[in-house]
């Protein structure tokens, strides 16, 4: 490991100083390695730096053994990049609080890669999971990548969607990279690494705590150009992504949803006070300019030769997914039935299942 990146990883491991601080000791020395070199009064003459600030600068120097950097990155299996170096990605060095440093396994969004947040509630339903899928996916098919916290719900079906549309996905953590979090998601953990990136601007080793998780979701929103809240109750997380959104200055989009669904509760009040109707994926790429042509060559012929139970399950069918117990309420067929006719209609090339037991127009 080069010096340079050593002094980088002592500078980010100061205990007290915050990403506003660091940034003036950069400003002002140039850099880690310079400020390791200054004086307690030389500290105190930067603006901003105070008696406590300088006795904690001072602390840590004392007690940190700059050897150390390379162990706790891994020797090489984990990435840092600080504010002092040119592929700092420059959409998050407009933050007030821009993080001196990212800790990253994979790869960070390339600077001018298009990207689009999707996020949610970790207790989402069948409908907000097959949203999710849908959205992402087709996001990923057109070249967006897709944003998100790899958390539990909306969020880890917005990654598997991307992974499945063969695009670029990038989870922001609150904690360290090295701690895939939640447990349960390691294969996703990996698939993300493999197809984008995982991020932190935490150290390696920091366990996840509440308060870390509010503060990472202005970085999935400041990745992002678009952000597209798919299920979110009232007071959700996810209404802190698209706050740091608007400050941001980017667009916020939310999946309308039924007013008996208390997971809906905060999309439709988002949809409310100004946010953009997430009716159909193809509303969302044209943010991006992407007008797809959903034309298909033949389709009304198609149409017109489907038989009678065909129709009507090809009928039940409009911008939302649907699940096969919904298309056994809608159209009183035998489970059998609906089977058969699911598996002809998807011969035909008019429906395809996206996710177990959930269809959607081809």
């Amino acid at each position: 490991m080069e010096e340079t990146k050593k002094y980088q990883y002592w500078m980010r491991s100061i205990h007290g100083i915050g990403n506003k601080k660091l940034k003036k000791l950069v400003e002002y020395c140039g850099g880690a390695k310079e400020a390791h070199c200054l004086t307690k009064r030389q500290l105190l003459m930067i603006p901003g730096i105070y008696e406590a600030d300088a006795e904690a600068i001072e602390k840590s120097r004392d007690g940190f053994e700059l050897d150390l950097a390379e162990e706790a990155l891994g020797n090489g299996n984990i990435s840092m990049i600080t504010i002092e170096e040119e592929g700092f990605p420059e959409r998050l060095r407009s933050l007030s609080d821009c993080p001196y440093a990212l800790f990253y396994k994979g790869t960070l969004p390339k600077e001018k890669e298009r990207a689009a947040a999707v996020v949610g509630a970790r207790m989402c339903t069948s409908y907000g999971r097959a949203a999710a899928l849908e959205i992402a996916e087709k996001l990923a098919r057109n070249g967006i990548g897709v944003v998100s916290g790899m958390a539990y719900g909306i969020d880890s079906f917005g990654h598997w969607g991307a992974i499945r549309g063969g695009g670029r996905t990038y989870a922001v953590l609150g904690c360290g990279v090295d701690i895939c979090y939640p447990k349960g998601g390691q294969k996703l953990y990996e698939k993300i690494v493999e197809t984008g990136g995982v991020i932190s601007e935490y150290l390696p080793g920091t366990p996840p705590a509440p308060g870390r998780f509010p503060a990472r979701n202005r970085l999935i929103s400041a990745f992002s150009d678009v952000v597209a809240v798919v299920e979110a109750k009232h007071k959700s997380g996810s209404f802190i992504t698209a706050d740091f959104a608007l400050e941001q200055g980017k667009e916020v989009y939310a999946v309308p949803g039924r007013i008996s669904d208390a997971c809906s509760g905060g999309c439709n009040e988002l949809i409310r006070q100004g946010a953009g109707i997430l009716a159909s994926t193809d509303g969302l790429l044209q943010e991006f300019g992407i007008f797809p042509d959903e034309s298909k060559p033949n389709g009304g012929k198609k149409k017109n030769l489907l038989e009678k139970e065909e129709l009507l399950v090809y009928s039940c069918f409009d911008m939302q997914p649907k699940n096969s117990e919904e298309l056994l309420q809608l159209t009183n067929l035998s489970a059998g039935e609906l089977a058969d006719v699911l598996v002809r209609l998807q011969a035909k090339g008019l429906i395809e299942e996206f996710y177990q037991n959930h269809y959607r127009k081809a």
